[in-house]
Protein backbone atom coordinates (compact mmCIF):
# COMPACT_ATOMS: atom_id res chain seq x y z
CA UNK A 1 0.00 0.00 0.00
CA UNK A 2 1.49 3.42 -0.77
CA UNK A 3 0.72 6.53 1.18
CA UNK A 4 0.98 9.88 -1.16
CA UNK A 5 1.46 12.98 0.15
CA UNK A 6 -0.50 16.44 -1.67
CA UNK A 7 -0.20 19.78 -2.02
CA UNK A 8 -3.67 21.38 -3.14
CA UNK A 9 -4.33 24.47 -4.07
CA UNK A 10 -7.73 25.74 -4.32
CA UNK A 11 -10.19 28.72 -5.06
CA UNK A 12 -12.98 27.91 -2.54
CA UNK A 13 -15.52 30.36 -3.73
CA UNK A 14 -17.57 28.22 -5.03
CA UNK A 15 -17.45 25.18 -3.01
CA UNK A 16 -19.02 24.58 0.40
CA UNK A 17 -15.77 23.91 2.35
CA UNK A 18 -13.00 20.98 2.11
CA UNK A 19 -15.29 18.32 4.30
CA UNK A 20 -17.35 15.95 1.93
CA UNK A 21 -20.84 16.15 2.40
CA UNK A 22 -23.13 13.15 2.00
CA UNK A 23 -25.59 14.98 -0.03
CA UNK A 24 -23.19 17.27 -2.17
CA UNK A 25 -20.70 17.08 -4.86
CA UNK A 26 -19.76 21.01 -3.61
CA UNK A 27 -16.93 20.48 -1.60
CA UNK A 28 -12.45 20.01 -2.31
CA UNK A 29 -12.42 16.76 -0.35
CA UNK A 30 -15.14 15.23 -3.03
CA UNK A 31 -14.41 16.12 -5.83
CA UNK A 32 -10.47 15.20 -5.34
CA UNK A 33 -11.51 11.93 -4.32
CA UNK A 34 -13.62 11.48 -7.11
CA UNK A 35 -10.94 12.22 -9.55
CA UNK A 36 -8.61 9.86 -7.55
CA UNK A 37 -11.08 6.73 -7.38
CA UNK A 38 -11.70 7.04 -11.69
CA UNK A 39 -8.21 7.24 -11.54
CA UNK A 40 -6.86 4.12 -9.09
CA UNK A 41 -10.25 1.81 -9.64
CA UNK A 42 -9.89 2.24 -6.12
CA UNK A 43 -12.51 4.16 -3.02
CA UNK A 44 -9.92 7.00 -2.61
CA UNK A 45 -10.41 8.90 0.92
CA UNK A 46 -8.65 12.08 0.78
CA UNK A 47 -7.22 13.15 4.76
CA UNK A 48 -6.70 16.47 4.50
CA UNK A 49 -4.48 18.44 7.35
CA UNK A 50 -7.47 20.71 8.03
CA UNK A 51 -10.95 22.00 7.40
CA UNK A 52 -11.44 25.01 5.56
CA UNK A 53 -15.09 27.02 5.32
CA UNK A 54 -17.42 27.66 2.78
CA UNK A 55 -15.89 30.24 0.58
CA UNK A 56 -12.02 29.93 1.88
CA UNK A 57 -8.91 29.18 -0.30
CA UNK A 58 -5.98 27.42 0.09
CA UNK A 59 -2.41 27.93 -1.19
CA UNK A 60 -0.40 24.86 0.28
CA UNK A 61 -3.30 22.75 1.52
CA UNK A 62 -1.29 19.45 2.58
CA UNK A 63 -3.16 16.01 2.41
CA UNK A 64 -2.40 12.33 1.74
CA UNK A 65 -4.18 9.22 0.66
CA UNK A 66 -3.58 5.82 0.05
CA UNK A 67 -3.44 3.39 -2.76
CA UNK A 68 -2.65 -0.07 -4.66
CA UNK A 69 -2.07 1.96 -8.05
CA UNK A 70 1.23 1.24 -9.17
CA UNK A 71 1.03 4.43 -10.89
CA UNK A 72 3.86 7.34 -11.32
CA UNK A 73 3.09 10.27 -9.49
CA UNK A 74 3.55 12.31 -12.73
CA UNK A 75 1.30 10.34 -14.56
CA UNK A 76 -1.13 10.94 -11.04
CA UNK A 77 -0.51 14.61 -11.39
CA UNK A 78 -1.35 14.62 -15.15
CA UNK A 79 -4.07 12.91 -14.56
CA UNK A 80 -5.67 15.03 -12.07
CA UNK A 81 -4.66 18.03 -14.04
CA UNK A 82 -6.95 16.90 -16.70
CA UNK A 83 -9.82 15.93 -14.73
CA UNK A 84 -9.28 18.28 -11.71
CA UNK A 85 -11.81 21.57 -12.04
CA UNK A 86 -9.92 24.53 -13.07
CA UNK A 87 -10.34 26.26 -9.39
CA UNK A 88 -8.46 22.96 -7.93
CA UNK A 89 -5.06 21.89 -8.57
CA UNK A 90 -2.45 19.61 -7.27
CA UNK A 91 0.99 20.59 -8.38
CA UNK A 92 3.15 18.19 -6.38
CA UNK A 93 2.70 14.70 -4.92
CA UNK A 94 5.44 12.83 -2.67
CA UNK A 95 5.15 8.97 -1.59
CA UNK A 96 5.89 9.05 2.04
CA UNK A 97 6.12 6.50 4.97
CA UNK A 98 2.70 4.70 5.57
CA UNK A 99 2.77 6.13 8.86
CA UNK A 100 2.45 9.84 7.84
CA UNK A 101 -1.00 11.17 8.28
CA UNK A 102 -1.80 14.87 7.19
CA UNK A 103 -4.27 16.23 10.11
CA UNK A 104 -1.73 14.24 12.32
CA UNK A 105 1.87 15.10 11.86
CA UNK A 106 0.59 18.84 11.28
CA UNK A 107 2.56 21.13 13.46
CA UNK A 108 0.91 24.42 12.41
CA UNK A 109 -1.15 26.39 10.66
CA UNK A 110 -1.40 29.74 8.78
CA UNK A 111 -4.31 31.88 7.80
CA UNK A 112 -4.27 34.96 5.66
CA UNK A 113 -7.00 37.35 5.85
CA UNK A 114 -7.25 40.06 3.11
CA UNK A 115 -8.84 43.87 3.42
CA UNK A 116 -8.95 46.25 0.83
CA UNK A 117 -9.47 49.50 3.11
CA UNK A 118 -10.63 51.92 0.47
CA UNK A 119 -14.31 53.89 -0.10
CA UNK A 120 -14.40 52.04 -3.36
CA UNK A 121 -13.88 48.22 -3.62
CA UNK A 122 -11.37 46.80 -6.35
CA UNK A 123 -12.89 44.94 -9.39
CA UNK A 124 -10.26 42.27 -9.55
CA UNK A 125 -9.67 41.77 -5.65
CA UNK A 126 -13.48 41.68 -4.70
CA UNK A 127 -13.61 37.57 -4.64
CA UNK A 128 -10.27 37.79 -2.13
CA UNK A 129 -10.65 40.26 0.30
CA UNK A 130 -13.11 41.39 2.17
CA UNK A 131 -13.96 45.55 1.51
CA UNK A 132 -13.90 48.20 4.44
CA UNK A 133 -14.84 51.28 2.91
CA UNK A 134 -13.98 53.08 6.30
CA UNK A 135 -10.24 53.93 7.55
CA UNK A 136 -9.11 51.13 10.29
CA UNK A 137 -6.59 52.15 12.40
CA UNK A 138 -3.66 49.45 12.07
CA UNK A 139 -2.27 50.45 15.34
CA UNK A 140 -5.10 49.62 17.40
CA UNK A 141 -5.68 46.45 15.30
CA UNK A 142 -1.87 45.39 16.35
CA UNK A 143 -2.49 46.16 19.74
CA UNK A 144 -5.56 44.61 19.86
CA UNK A 145 -4.21 41.42 18.07
CA UNK A 146 -1.35 41.04 20.94
CA UNK A 147 -4.01 40.41 23.68
CA UNK A 148 -5.05 37.18 21.37
CA UNK A 149 -1.60 35.72 21.00
CA UNK A 150 -0.89 32.89 22.91
CA UNK A 151 -2.33 29.92 24.68
CA UNK A 152 -5.89 30.75 25.76
CA UNK A 153 -9.46 29.11 25.70
CA UNK A 154 -11.18 30.66 22.51
CA UNK A 155 -14.40 30.52 23.10
CA UNK A 156 -15.69 33.42 22.53
CA UNK A 157 -14.42 33.30 19.12
CA UNK A 158 -15.87 30.08 17.73
CA UNK A 159 -19.17 28.68 16.62
CA UNK A 160 -18.51 25.69 17.79
CA UNK A 161 -21.09 24.26 19.84
CA UNK A 162 -19.45 21.45 21.19
CA UNK A 163 -18.77 21.07 24.88
CA UNK A 164 -16.63 18.25 24.57
CA UNK A 165 -13.91 19.48 22.39
CA UNK A 166 -11.20 21.15 24.20
CA UNK A 167 -11.45 25.06 22.72
CA UNK A 168 -7.58 25.53 24.00
CA UNK A 169 -5.40 26.48 20.92
CA UNK A 170 -2.08 28.47 20.87
CA UNK A 171 -1.60 31.28 18.85
CA UNK A 172 1.90 31.88 17.91
CA UNK A 173 1.61 35.50 16.13
CA UNK A 174 -1.23 37.63 14.53
CA UNK A 175 1.20 40.11 12.14
CA UNK A 176 -1.13 43.05 10.76
CA UNK A 177 0.41 44.66 7.75
CA UNK A 178 -1.00 47.40 5.13
CA UNK A 179 0.64 48.32 1.40
CA UNK A 180 -1.38 51.14 -0.18
CA UNK A 181 -4.95 49.93 0.41
CA UNK A 182 -4.60 46.45 1.10
CA UNK A 183 -4.17 44.73 5.22
CA UNK A 184 -2.95 41.91 5.16
CA UNK A 185 -3.78 39.92 8.56
CA UNK A 186 -1.85 36.73 8.85
CA UNK A 187 -2.78 34.16 12.01
CA UNK A 188 -0.28 31.33 12.75
CA UNK A 189 -0.89 28.81 15.42
CA UNK A 190 -1.08 25.04 15.88
CA UNK A 191 -5.05 25.13 15.13
CA UNK A 192 -8.02 26.74 15.07
CA UNK A 193 -11.51 26.29 15.83
CA UNK A 194 -14.59 26.14 13.28
CA UNK A 195 -14.85 30.52 12.16
CA UNK A 196 -12.34 31.31 14.86
CA UNK A 197 -9.88 33.54 12.45
CA UNK A 198 -12.84 35.05 10.84
CA UNK A 199 -14.50 36.36 14.56
CA UNK A 200 -10.98 37.26 15.79
CA UNK A 201 -10.62 38.97 12.15
CA UNK A 202 -14.23 40.75 12.81
CA UNK A 203 -12.97 41.75 15.96
CA UNK A 204 -10.02 42.91 15.26
CA UNK A 205 -11.83 45.38 12.49
CA UNK A 206 -14.46 46.62 15.42
CA UNK A 207 -11.50 47.44 16.98
CA UNK A 208 -10.06 49.52 13.98
CA UNK A 209 -12.95 51.17 13.47
CA UNK A 210 -13.62 52.25 16.85
CA UNK A 211 -16.73 50.70 17.82
CA UNK A 212 -14.74 48.17 20.52
CA UNK A 213 -12.45 49.78 23.04
CA UNK A 214 -9.12 48.06 24.26
CA UNK A 215 -9.45 48.77 27.51
CA UNK A 216 -10.55 46.40 29.22
CA UNK A 217 -9.34 43.53 27.33
CA UNK A 218 -8.47 39.84 28.46
CA UNK A 219 -8.23 36.75 27.17
CA UNK A 220 -7.99 33.59 29.76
Amino acid sequence: MRNIKMTVQYDGSRYLGWQRLGDSDKTIQGKIEMVLSAMTGENIEVIGSGRTDAGVHAIKQVANFRTQSRMPLEAMLDYCYRYLPEDILIPDMQEVDERFHSRYNAKAKKYLYRIWNDKFHNPFYRKYTCHIPDCLDIDLMRAAARYLVGEHDYTSFTSLKSKKKSKVKKVYSIDIEMKDKMIDILFYGNGFLYNMVRIMTGTLIEVGLGKISLIPWKVY
